[in-house]
């Protein structure tokens, strides 16, 4: 199973964006600069970050699908086994209740 959190993949999708934003500014930036092979580089630069946006919207696809996913397996349960999740809900809720009250 995958170590990521749902906050952790976010986080490290949001500063991959920044990134490709970052670097597609400075080809921008460099496009006057007439440098040998400078041409060759940025066009390489380019076609792999269209490489890196694409599987950027492909994870976040991903991401979506399997959090809809989650979201119908637990409504199932719930429907399948109403009071286990009532039992499992006071029990959290009970433990966070405590957690919290400590501080």
């Amino acid at each position: 199973m995958n170590d990521f959190t749902a906050n952790q993949r976010d986080k490290l999708l949001n500063e991959l964006r920044m990134v490709v934003a970052d670097a597609e500014e400075m080809l921008k930036a460099t496009i006057d600069h007439a440098a040998p092979g400078a041409a060759e580089a940025r066009g390489r630069l380019q076609a792999r970050l269209n490489q890196a946006r694409e599987r950027i919207g492909h994870w976040q696809e991903t991401a979506v699908e399997r959090a809809k996913e989650a979201g119908k397996a637990t409504d199932t349960y719930v429907h399948e086994h109403p009071w286990k999740a009532i039992g499992i809900a006071g029990a959290v809720g009970v433990l966070l209740g405590a957690l919290i009250s400590r501080k």
